[in-house]
C-alpha cells in the first residue's frame, strides 16, 4: 500500500526545474553582436539605434518575456532632443595678458549649454573652492559672480581631507557631482565653468573627456532652455594650477582655504573667452521592456535594468576608427540582464512581477531610466526595488563581488547573501570618490525613494589577484573608457560576466519571493 502510494505521489507531482547555467559563452554571444560594428555604437537616435531595438525585443522575447512597454510593445518611447556643436568653437582664458595654451580635445574640453550662437568675451574669473552649495558651505554668498566664469575643484571638501567634514569622508556627495556642482554655479548667476582636472578628484583621466570633446550631447524632450549660464569646461590640472598661481595660490593651499564653510569666492587675474554654436535636434528613442508576471504578489514589481546605448560614431582614433562600439560599457550588462531573463523564464514563476528594461541615454545622463522614473510602466510605489548591471571592465572569473555605495539598502544584505551562496565575498568599491551610485541608472529610482543595489566583480581575481585585475582596469579606464577601443577583444572569457549576472538572479529571486520589502538603511541625502 505505502509502495502504491508513493508511486502515485511520483507520477502526479511536478518535476523540478534543472538549474540554471549561467552561461559566459551565451553572455559573451550576445556582448559580441552588440559591440560590433554593425550597431554602430548603439547611439540614440543613430543608424544603430534600430537594430539594437529589435535584436534587444528578439532576445527578450526568445527568453520568455511579455512585452511591456505601451499598447503591447516591447518599446517605451523616450523624447529627447541631440545637441551638436559645430566645428570653429573656441575657448580661451587670459592671464595677466598672458593667454593660456588651451587646446579643445586635447587638454580641455568645451560644452555648450544653449542652442543658437553663443560668444562671451573677456568674462572675469573667480576661484570657487569645490563650488559645492551644502552642509553650511556656499562659495557664492555674499559674493557676484553674476555674468563670471568659476574656476572649480573637483570632488567634495572631504575627499583628500582625511576626515569627514560634513561630507562623507573620502566617498563623494551628491553635491560633490559636477552635474550638481555646475548648476550651483548657474543659479548664483555665472556665465560658465571650468573644472580643474585631477585624476583621483575626477576619478578618471583626462583623456577620457577629451576622448568623447565632440560627442553629442543629450537632454530631455520636454527641456526649456534658458538662464545665463552659457558652457561647462575641464582643463588639464596644470593649466588650472597656473591660474591658481597667477592669484597668489597653490593647489594644496586653495583646498586647504575651499575645505572651510567660510570660504568665499575669490577673484582671479584673468579672464574667459568663448563661442561657438550649438544645434537641437529633437527626436524619440527608446527603452525596450519585458516583463514576467508573478503569482501571490503580482501588483508588486523588482526592476532589473541595464543601458543598451553607447557613445555611437564621433571623430576617429588615432587608428581612423570611429565607432566607440561599448563593448564593456554596456553591451556587457545588457547581455547580463538577457542571461537574467532567461533565468527567470526558465524556472518557477516568483510571487512578485519582474520587469526588465534596457534603457537609453545613459551616457547623456540617465536620460532612458529617468524618462521611465517620472513615466512609470508600473507605478514606483509598487516597485519594491531595483538591480542594476553596468560592470566597469571585463574580467575573468573571481572570487568577490564590489558594492557600490554600500551603506544605504537592505538589498545589501540580499547581495552578501547571493555571493555567499556562490562561493564569494562582497567587498566595498575602492574608489568611493568617484562617486559611482549616482552614475548609473539605478540612482534615478533611489532619489525617488525606490530601493536600488548597484555592485560589479570585484578585484580578487581566481588567476591573478588584485595585480592582474589592476592592469586590467588601469588600462581601460586610460584608453578605452568610452573610446572606440571599448571592442571584445579575444582575451575576453565572460566568466566575471556570467558571475554578476548570477548574483543578479539570486538576489531578485529573494526579494521577488519574499514578503517584507526591501528598505533603506540610512536616509538618503539626495
Amino acid at each position: 500500500m505505502r509502495t502504491l502510494l508513493l508511486s502515485a505521489l511520483l507520477l502526479t507531482a511536478p518535476v523540478a526545474a534543472a538549474p540554471f547555467s549561467f552561461s559566459a559563452a551565451r553572455i559573451g554571444d550576445d556582448v559580441k553582436t552588440l559591440a560590433s560594428d554593425a550597431f554602430a555604437g548603439r547611439g540614440p537616435g543613430e543608424v544603430g539605434e534600430a537594430q539594437t531595438l529589435a535584436f534587444l525585443a528578439a532576445r527578450f522575447q526568445a527568453a520568455g518575456l511579455e512585452p511591456a512597454g505601451p499598447q503591447g510593445s516591447w518599446l517605451q518611447p523616450v523624447p529627447l532632443i541631440r545637441l551638436d556643436r559645430a566645428p570653429g568653437a573656441a575657448l580661451s582664458v587670459q592671464m595677466n595678458g598672458t593667454a593660456l595654451p588651451i587646446r579643445l580635445g586635447e587638454n580641455a574640453t568645451l560644452a555648450l549649454r544653449l542652442p543658437g550662437d553663443m560668444a562671451i568675451g573677456a568674462a572675469p574669473m573667480v576661484f570657487a573652492g569645490f563650488g559645492v552649495v551644502a552642509g553650511g558651505h556656499d562659495p557664492y554668498a555674499g559674493v557676484d559672480v553674476a555674468g563670471k566664469v568659476v574656476l572649480l575643484l573637483a570632488g567634495d571638501p572631504d575627499g583628500e581631507a582625511g576626515a569627514d567634514l560634513g561630507f562623507e569622508g573620502r566617498r563623494l556627495t551628491y553635491a560633490g557631482r559636477v552635474g550638481i556642482k555646475m548648476a550651483a554655479a548657474a543659479k548664483a548667476g555665472a556665465v560658465g565653468a571650468i573644472v580643474l582636472h585631477e585624476d583621483f578628484a575626477a576619478s578618471y583621466p583626462l583623456a577620457q573627456l577629451v576622448g568623447t570633446e565632440r560627442v553629442p550631447q543629450m537632454v530631455p524632450g520636454a527641456t526649456t532652455f534658458g538662464g545665463a549660464f552659457r558652457f561647462a569646461s575641464w582643463i588639464e590640472g596644470g593649466l588650472g594650477q597656473r591660474l591658481l598661481a597667477a592669484a597668489g595660490l597653490d593647489l594644496a593651499r586653495a583646498k586647504a582655504a575651499a575645505r572651510k564653510a567660510d570660504f568665499r569666492a575669490l577673484p582671479l587675474p584673468a579672464t574667459a573667452s568663448a563661442s561657438g554654436r550649438l544645434t537641437a535636434t529633437p527626436f524619440t528613442s527608446y527603452n525596450v521592456v519585458g516583463k514576467l508576471p508573478g503569482t501571490t504578489q503580482a501588483g508588486e514589481t523588482v526592476l532589473f535594468g541595464a543601458h543598451w546605448d553607447a557613445n555611437g560614431q564621433g571623430v576617429a582614433d588615432t587608428k581612423g576608427d570611429a565607432i566607440r562600439n561599448g563593448a564593456i560599457d554596456n553591451a556587457t550588462g545588457t547581455a547580463e540582464l538577457i542571461e537574467v531573463a532567461r533565468a527567470f523564464a526558465a524556472g518557477p514563476r516568483p510571487a512578485r512581477t519582474l520587469v526588465f528594461a534596457a534603457w537609453t541615454a545613459e551616457e547623456k545622463g540617465l536620460l532612458g531610466a529617468e524618462h521611465y522614473a517620472a513615466n512609470p510602466l508600473v507605478p514606483l510605489a509598487s516597485t519594491v526595488a531595483v538591480i542594476n548591471l553596468d560592470p566597469h571592465v571585463q574580467l575573468p572569473r573571481t572570487r568577490s563581488l564590489e558594492l557600490i555605495g554600500g551603506g544605504r539598502t537592505t538589498l545589501e544584505t540580499d547581495l552578501g547573501d547571493a555571493a555567499k551562496g556562490m562561493g564569494l565575498v562582497v567587498v566595498p568599491e575602492p574608489n568611493p570618490e568617484a562617486g559611482w551610485y549616482f552614475r548609473s541608472d539605478h540612482f534615478p529610482f533611489a532619489r525617488l525613494g525606490v530601493p536600488a543595489l548597484a555592485f560589479r566583480a570585484g578585484r580578487d581575481l581566481v588567476t591573478g589577484g588584485v595585480t592582474v585585475w589592476q592592469a586590467l582596469i588601469d588600462d581601460y579606464n586610460q584608453r578605452c573608457y568610452h573610446q572606440p577601443c571599448d571592442e571584445v577583444r579575444s582575451s575576453f572569457t565572460f566568466e566575471a560576466a556570467a558571475q554578476e549576472a548570477e548574483a543578479a538572479w539570486r538576489v531578485g529571486l529573494a526579494v521577488a519571493n519574499r514578503w517584507q520589502k526591501p528598505g533603506w538603511t540610512a536616509q538618503p541625502k539626495f
